[in-house]
């Protein structure tokens, strides 16, 4: 039942200002939100569900297609949970290739994320910078695999082909360049006094409030809890590097900002440290069948993806399709967090705060 003097409002679907295919239903008073209540599910490309119908090979190339900003770890995540299955050992330059490319995945996609949370508080130019900078990642990519969006570069194993000659030196370059851009973001847009004005003590997630939802990645850290799988499940081998885990301190929308620009920092130094101890070897494992066949059993495995707690549930009946495949989605459930993170502020707050979240509507309709 709605009160006669207060309004109800259906805020998207529309891009960009809702992120794609999200609905939010707004209960205002006035300009005040008294309730938000999201609807999400429209995108409707059942992907868990056509996974079922394919052979696990077939799968990797619709993991580009879940979080499709962040192709790589979709990757990263689905490989390494058929890995745990099938008990197969990843060659040691394997894994170094893949926390490299995870990590300049991060970067590509933070920068996204920042560049966009700006443009949603008016700021265009950082935005077109951002774009840029990511611009140089794309083109790391398409030397490594031939593709800027979605990779389909990971394997049972290992990974597709190994990097080209020029690979590390271009990289290098990139690391080099990309420093000094991270400390003109932050002078021009987390110094900014319009933008501290619009996120400062905007859009409050609460310690309890993160950890009751589910919430998880920047987001969570955002509010001051020091969780990541990186550091406190290592996968593949991420405890061989030496990396920060930044959180913030109120947890509003400044600090979900800031802290997605430290990660950029980090991700920095983690590419570094792997180009320096880069070895040689093989970049896939001998002997992994053409045709995967898993023993009957199920696993789940979570990796630190852009946007938080990215996991595979995977149950296999010994046949060459998943029986059952389920995805961990960290952007769906962040998003639950609008009920809480939007009440009490106006409708102008709305778009900024759900920038913050940073969602990608591949990987929350599955």
């Amino acid at each position: 039942m709605i009160r006669t003097e207060e309004l109800q409002l259906n805020m998207g679907p529309q891009h960009p200002s809702t992120h794609g295919v999200l609905r939010i239903v707004l209960r205002l008073d006035g300009e005040v939100i008294v309730e938000a209540i999201p609807h999400i599910g429209y995108l409707h490309r059942g992907i868990e569900k056509i996974a079922e119908n394919r052979t696990y090979t077939q799968v990797i190339p619709l993991t580009d297609r879940l979080d499709y900003v962040s192709s790589m770890m979709n990757n990263f995540a689905y490989v390494l949970a058929v890995e745990e299955l099938m008990g197969i050992e990843v060659p040691e330059r394997a894994s170094f290739i893949r926390i490299i490319m995870a990590e300049l995945q991060r970067i590509a996609s933070h920068l996204i994320a920042f560049g966009t949370g700006g443009l949603d508080a008016g700021a265009m130019t950082v935005f077109l910078y951002c774009f840029r900078e990511r611009e140089r990642i794309l083109e790391l990519f398409e030397m490594v695999c031939g593709a800027r969006l979605t990779y389909n570069y990971f394997r049972f194993g290992g990974v597709s082909q190994d990097f080209p000659k020029e690979f590390a030196e271009s990289a290098r370059n990139f690391i080099k360049y990309m420093r000094p851009k991270l400390d003109e973001y932050e002078d021009l847009l987390l110094n900014n006094y319009i933008f501290q004005k619009r996120t400062k003590g905007v859009g409050v997630l609460k310690k309890k409030d993160a950890l009751s939802y589910g919430a998880s990645g920047p987001v969570l850290r955002g509010s001051g809890i020091k969780r990541d799988i990186r550091k406190e499940k290592p996968y593949s081998l991420y405890d061989r590097f030496d990396f920060e885990i930044p959180v913030g301190k109120n947890g509003d929308t400044w600090d979900r900002t800031w802290v997605r620009l430290e990660e950029m920092r980090q991700s920095l130094n983690i590419v570094e440290q792997a180009l320096d101890g880069l070895p040689s070897g093989k970049v896939k494992a001998w002997g992994v069948p053409r045709m995967i066949k898993p023993p009957p059993g199920e696993v789940y495995r979570p990796i630190e993806s852009t946007r938080g707690e990215l996991g595979f549930y995977i149950v296999s009946d010994g046949s060459a399709r998943p029986y059952r495949m389920k995805v961990r989605s960290p952007a769906f459930s962040n998003l639950s967090l609008i009920p809480v993170v939007i009440k009490g502020h106006q409708i102008a707050d709305v778009v900024v705060i759900l920038g913050s979240l940073d969602p990608v509507f591949g990987e929350v309709d599955r």
